[in-house]
């Protein structure tokens, strides 16, 4: 995948994010593939971890989530992330379904095993998220296959982020995609600072800025197009009724339809910096206001407000001239509903 020719000329990349949206069954997994491809989808994203490669099975306050507000409140991320992770047996057959429809699969590793792994697949990109922006070493070591990277930008300072960029391309990404991501599950509107997006342009110049959204709806991923996001990156199930892991926040088939339409239509809206008819606009020159006897006038009788109006169609005078008209004689005879001209004055 030549992540290198996404740019503000290209519509928007879409990704589908699986996740743990599976619940644990292949062809569950398999359905969220077809879907959403259906539904429009460029590329199909999962995740590469066990829950012994992204913690500790152990029982002390540091591995619970205590947040109150959390979708997770009180569950231990071992348990977490055994129920969430996606069997490594299961990579191959998603990632061939989704190639058979046509959509780009690749994945989210979380640790090197899970990069070799990924390598013996073949992906053509990776993934980083926003938990692992600062892990270094596995950024060097996804680096170093010399494939595009997205990394998820949720929490890390400016400072971060540069350290990030740089250690990227040192050890030879050559295509990197930066998502805006806020790392709140969901997220909210307000909480989301999309203004972000042209900053972050502005500080990287040779680097894609995109969105990773875990807000509901697709009005902040529309939003975003706008202000320069070339890649939008948004969880999907198949319906949020059935429960799951990341069900919460991830988008049912008519949405991804939604923001697959409505993001490429922001896109082209963008057009360019233009001012005057367009083409199109031409056509309606003609119903704009102008200057039209309302009454019938006789030669030498003057024009007045009683017997010349501005009104619809544009085939008369311009009414910037009205104030001019008025009180100057008429040369001939006019029938009501004729357009003043300038030969006419």
């Amino acid at each position: 995948m030549d992540i290198s020719i996404l740019n503000n000329s290209t519509k928007p990349f879409i990704i589908a994010e699986m996740s743990g949206n599976h619940n644990q069954s292949l062809d569950r997994a398999l359905e969220i593939v077809e879907v959403a491809a259906a539904s429009g989808a460029h590329a199909l994203k999962i995740q590469t971890y066990t829950a012994d490669t992204l913690t500790l099975n152990v029982d002390s306050p540091d591995f619970l989530i205590s947040d109150s507000e959390s979708l997770w409140k009180d569950k231990k991320l071992y348990d977490l992330y055994n129920e969430a992770y996606t069997p490594w047996e299961w990579h191959k057959p998603i990632f061939n379904r989704a190639k058979e429809l046509g959509m780009i699969a690749f994945s989210t590793p979380f640790d090197e095993t899970a990069v070799d792994f990924l390598e013996e697949l073949e992906v053509p990109l990776y993934k980083i998220a926003s938990f692992e922006n600062t892990d270094l070493p596995l950024i060097k070591k996804v680096a170093a296959t010399g494939k595009p990277m997205i990394v998820s930008t949720g929490m890390a300072t400016l400072a971060e982020l540069d350290e990030l960029v740089r250690t990227a391309k040192e050890a030879g990404c050559k295509d990197l995609v930066l998502l805006k991501c806020t790392s709140t599950y969901p997220a909210t509107p307000e909480n989301t600072n999309i203004l972000t997006i042209p900053h972050m342009k502005q500080l990287f110049e040779d680097v894609q800025i995109g969105l990773s959204d875990h807000t509901l709806g697709i009005g902040v991923a529309v939003a975003s197009v706008a202000l320069g996001a070339t890649v939008i990156e948004k969880h999907f199930t198949l319906n949020r009724a059935d429960g799951g892991v990341d069900a919460a926040f991830s988008m049912e088939p008519a949405e991804m339809k939604a923001l697959v339409d409505e993001t490429e239509r922001a896109w082209i809206a963008m057009g360019k910096v233009t001012y005057g008819p367009t083409e199109k606009e031409k056509a309606s020159l003609k119903f704009r206001r102008s200057i039209y006897v309302s009454k019938d006038i006789k030669a030498g009788e003057k024009f007045t407000k009683e017997n010349i109006k501005i009104v619809r169609p544009g085939y008369g005078l311009e009414p910037k001239y009205f104030n001019h008209v008025l009180n100057k004689k008429a040369r001939k005879n006019y029938i009501m509903g004729s357009p003043l001209k300038f030969e006419d004055l």
